[in-house]
């Protein structure tokens, strides 16, 4: 058990619990720092003990015998959903990107998209203009076509795959589990691992001080909202905080204030773009070595009397 657990996020199947905690524990430790808190920092990363923050690690799950995650095992309905997840983040790009050339790029490839999906035929070529569009987007162009296009593909099988397969949903759902216990003080999620963060703490039944989500595509209404466990979705009732951070460039992330969306969210939900990671907007590390971040977790930790 653990007084704070981590939860990663897509693409850390080659990776595991001890690699992903020496890369997320500096960055969180540099995070509350910077928010004047250097004892705590201490003890997250320098005089670190068992038990003080454990990663949840799942990324092994997406690696079967045969089927390193290529595209070709997609099922009709993971298509389906990786169509319309690809669509949601181009959607985000035409609306709130922070360069114009990236936002009147997206806004074109959306009208042409509108103007040609008739014409296309069958799921996974429905999926291809939209994959194509993302890939000139650049968070995703910089990486080059071939490796963006695999990023983006990767991600979406891991997404539809933890929103459509009982099996994987619960193994995923049961490593999380295995950090949860009453010491528990906050589950911090990035990526995939807010929204499986924040179905571990429905789960979890207990008061929790915080809940802090980053980069999360929990507010993806057609894609992830209405697929998460229990519906109607609603703030964990133990939480007493939870507070979702965003770059204003994080496809990923949905929308700036998921409060409408979730009921309970007053005086509970903190929600907004506040962070700003640069280059690479997407990043964990980044996310976490921010002082919002630390401010965040410093006080939640103090309110519970650490």
């Amino acid at each position: 058990m653990a007084r704070i657990v981590l939860v990663h996020g897509i693409a850390q199947e080659q990776k595991s619990a001890d690699t992903l905690e020496a890369e997320w524990l500096p960055s969180l430790a540099g995070g509350v720092r910077l928010a004047g808190d250097p004892a705590l920092a201490d003890t997250l990363w320098r005089d670190s003990r068992p038990g003080d923050a454990r990663m949840a690690f799942y990324g092994d799950l997406f690696l079967r015998d045969g089927q390193q995650g290529g595209a070709d095992e997609l099922t009709v309905e993971e298509w389906e959903l990786a169509e319309a997840l690809a669509g949601e983040w181009l959607r985000n790009a035409a609306s709130r990107s922070s360069r114009e050339s990236d936002r009147e790029r997206a806004r074109t490839d959306l009208v042409h998209l509108g103007g040609t999906s008739d014409e296309v035929q069958g799921v996974r070529a429905a999926a291809r203009p939209v994959l194509n569009a993302l890939m000139r987007l650049r968070p995703f162009a910089r990486l080059g076509v071939a490796f963006a296009e695999r990023v983006v593909v990767k991600a979406l099988k891991q997404v539809t795959l933890y929103l459509t397969d009982e099996t994987i949903r619960k193994q995923v759902q049961d490593r999380v589990a295995e950090h949860i216990g009453p010491e528990t003080e906050a589950i911090i999620g990035h990526s995939l691992g807010s929204v499986v963060a924040y179905e571990a703490a429905h789960l979890h039944g207990r008061p929790l001080p915080l809940l802090l989500t980053l980069g999360s595509p929990l507010g993806l209404r057609t894609v992830v909202y209405e697929r998460t466990r229990p519906q109607p979705p609603s703030v964990p009732p133990g939480v007493a905080s939870w507070v979702n951070l965003a770059d204003r460039d994080d496809l990923v992330a949905a929308k700036p204030d998921l409060g409408p969306l979730f009921p309970g969210a007053d005086g509970v939900l903190d929600s907004g773009y506040t962070v700003d990671n640069g280059a690479k907007p997407h990043e964990a590390a980044f996310y976490l070595a921010k002082r919002r971040t630390g401010e965040v977790l410093s006080a939640a930790l103090s309110r519970s009397g650490r």
